[in-house]
């Protein structure tokens, strides 16, 4: 009921009973100051309070007329102004209206119709964008996918696929030795048992690097733990895991810190002949604190041209700079290696 009374149309009833009164009270002054003044006949109380009763009924009656008759024009447009409005909160752009007469009303209709082609517009041109943008990430899974695939057919001819062939060769001498030479095929046994070996650790580092990347809905914690996991049940390796349960990261920093100890575990794998490995994650006020160490082989990184575990390091700092943060790696012949990074947070 109050917000009925706070209608345009109230409002110019009541400016109109204002103006009524403000009139009335002027009327009554002057007709006052006549009676005392001059003090005419025709002019006594009784006059001046019929006067004033019949001008204050006309002038209640007239007002509500005129204040609905005034306002309704005004009403109109405002109605029509916010469905058109309501027409662009529901998406409706193409909707218009039209106002004939030349008035701030005009003005505003105008305006509103060039804001509705203003989205109309946005809206093509979002729309455009975004099926670009759907080619653009078909174009580039695809590039994804086929250079992922050159990848491994790479590493499997460089790596798998000789060791088997040399297995292969290996295993032929050894028969041919076996009656001649036992000892000799022995020894040829031994290479053909430690190339074996070392094929199948290759193997498994190009599992685990074809591991999803993603977490997969999990926290960074019990995806870490998921990964190592899955590793002791397939290799000697010994492992030291430290991880807060309660470590709390955005997603794109989980993301990138998964994938970075996924890849220091893939080079540790295919190059160190490690025996023990250690990876440690730690938070300290706005900063987190990776730490992976392994006993290795190791290696010397001024003279360092292996191009397959650079790859592997080279992607490890970029995605690590790629959060604002710093990578360090520390390695010496038959000392192991040392990955220190640190991340903003």
């Amino acid at each position: 009921m109050i917000k009925r009374f706070n209608s345009i149309r109230f409002r110019y009833i009541r400016s109109h009973l204002y103006a009524m009164f403000i009139t009335t009270v002027t009327l009554l002054s002057v007709l006052l100051t006549i009676h005392v003044l001059i003090n005419p006949d025709w002019l006594n109380e009784t006059s001046i309070f019929v006067f004033i009763l019949l001008y204050v009924l006309l002038g209640i009656i007239i007002s509500f007329y005129a204040g609905f008759k005034s306002s309704d024009s005004i009403k109109v447009t405002l109605d029509s102004i916010s469905v058109l409005i309501t027409q662009f909160a529901n998406g409706n752009y193409e909707s218009s209206m039209h106002i004939n007469q030349d008035s701030e009303f005009s003005r505003i209709a105008s305006e509103l119709n060039h804001l509705g082609e203003k989205l109309q517009n946005q809206v093509k041109s979002l729309q455009r964008m975004a099926d670009e943008k759907s080619e653009f990430a078909k174009s580039a899974h695809k590039s994804a996918v086929m250079e992922e695939r050159q990848r491994l057919a790479r590493d499997l001819h460089d790596a798998v696929s000789q060791q088997l062939f040399a297995l292969t060769m290996m295993s032929e001498a050894a028969v041919k030795q076996l009656e001649k030479d036992p000892e000799t095929a022995k020894e040829q046994m031994k290479d053909v048992a430690k190339a074996a070996l070392q094929s199948q650790t290759e193997m498994r580092a190009l599992l685990l690097h074809l591991r999803p990347v993603h977490l997969s809905g999990d926290s960074l914690p019990t995806g870490i733990h998921k990964l190592i996991n899955e590793l002791k049940q397939k290799s000697q390796i010994s492992f030291h895991v430290r991880v807060p349960d309660d470590l709390s990261l955005s997603e794109t920093i989980e993301e990138h810190i998964f994938r970075i100890v996924q890849e220091s575990l893939t080079n540790i794998l295919r190059h160190a002949a490690a025996t023990e490995v250690t990876v440690n994650l730690s938070k300290r006020e706005t900063e987190l604190f990776v730490h992976i160490r392994d006993n290795g082989k190791g290696f010397d990184i001024d003279h360092y041209s292996d191009r397959k575990a650079s790859y592997g390091l080279k992607t490890m700092r970029e995605r690590s700079e790629e959060l604002g943060g710093t990578f360090t790696v520390k390695s010496n012949v038959n000392e192991g290696t040392y990955i220190d990074i640190r991340i903003p947070c």
